[in-house]
């Protein structure tokens, strides 16, 4: 039987990864009239003559750098982006002038193309077809690394749907390798290790203990009823064997769900092809859950791992990789632009419940 929704919330919430990121809960706001975004509907077709990214299209696009099984019988595929964002061309050495610098945009830009099967959404996929697909991540980003030194960082990312930044409807995701390691990243890397020094622990793994073993209930001082109650696997979403979905305590984005390994592990490199059957299980059931409450809804999501050089071989014990999921609802307001606080209308505990809820097929 269901809970009923909690009470009405207001508050800010402090993220405990990044304490300088913020969230207001605010679920009174979602009565209000508001701009959602549109939801996208599903392409059911499974081949388009006039997509580049179609099997039998392959001459419509960049030549194949990586493809698996095969080139010729593909269900993975990997080109260099048509547009890119970085490039391998050198166009200068860096620039200073005055307070103004200018870092060469060199590096790789590459579309993965997720599956043979124009129409197809990452829930529907086998979890044969996404280890597939993870392991291809893996591969590219070593790969990347490998190829050239001053690569820093490398990002594989997804967009689905038009206010997401995706251009092409065929399921696709993407990879840059870039000269620079994106701050967010660097803030994660520094506050993490800024804990494990204090606390001896991984702030990720501390989290993950939390969300399995932690219950709490805070009473009134005055009245003594009941202000809040915090119950054992309240944030957990889905849980496997190797990999856990997790709803952020503050969450930025009202759906947004965190995967992560159970086992301490900084670099997604190093996830082995055995353990990739639960990440794609995982990865597959917590998007089927957002599809079934939320289905069309368009969405980023995102790897991070540990930067690769000398300079963070020191925080691989407290830096836990991990894939963010968000789910595009809402448009942002002035306030959250201009505050740079992100706001969210449903209380992550409601939303997990919701998710948590979802009855699923087994795999």
């Amino acid at each position: 039987m269901s809970k009923k929704p909690s009470p009405s919330v207001r508050e800010i919430r402090i993220n405990p990864v990044m304490p300088s990121e913020s969230v207001l809960v605010a679920t009174a706001r979602g009565m209000r009239p508001r701009k959602e975004e549109e939801r996208v509907e599903q392409k059911t077709v499974e081949h388009k003559d006039t997509c580049p990214f179609c099997l039998g299209n392959e001459d419509k696009t960049p030549p194949t750098i990586a493809a698996w099984p095969s080139e010729k019988n593909w269900a993975v595929r990997v080109v260099e982006n048509l547009y890119p964002i970085l490039g391998e061309d050198s166009q200068n050495d860096g620039l200073v002038f005055g307070l103004q610098q200018v870092v060469e945009g060199y590096g790789r830009h590459e579309v993965i193309i997720d599956h043979n099967n124009h129409g197809i959404a990452i829930h529907n996929m086998s979890v044969e077809h996404l280890m597939t697909l993870f392991s291809a991540y893996r591969d590219r980003m070593e790969k990347l690394y490998k190829a050239d030194p001053r690569i820093q960082y490398v990002l594989v990312f997804k967009n689905f749907g038009p206010a997401a930044g995706a251009s092409i409807p065929h399921t696709h995701s993407q990879i840059i390798a870039m000269p620079v390691v994106p701050e967010n990243v660097i803030n994660e890397v520094e506050y993490a290790k800024i804990h494990f020094d204090k606390h001896h622990q991984c702030i990720y793994c501390s989290l993950i203990n939390e969300a399995l073993t932690f219950e709490a209930t805070i009473y009134d001082r005055d009245s003594g009823e009941i202000k809040r109650k915090i119950d054992v696997g309240q944030y957990v979403v889905e849980r496997g064997e190797k990999f856990i979905a997790i709803k952020p305590f503050a969450s930025r984005y009202e759906w947004e769900i965190h995967i992560m390994p159970l086992n301490h592990s900084a670099d997604y490199v190093d996830v082995s092809p055995e353990d990739m059957e639960d990440l794609a299980r995982v990865t597959r059931r917590a998007m089927a859950r957002l599809d079934a409450v939320i289905g069309g809804a368009q969405y980023n999501f995102f790897l991070h791992s540990i930067p690769q050089g000398d300079k963070y071989a020191d925080c691989h014990s407290s830096y836990h990789w991990h894939i963010e999921i968000c789910p595009r609802t809402s448009i942002p307001t002035g306030f959250e632009l201009g505050s740079g606080l992100f706001v969210s209308t449903i209380s992550p505990e409601d939303a997990a419940q919701q998710l948590r809820e979802i009855q699923l097929d087994e795999d």
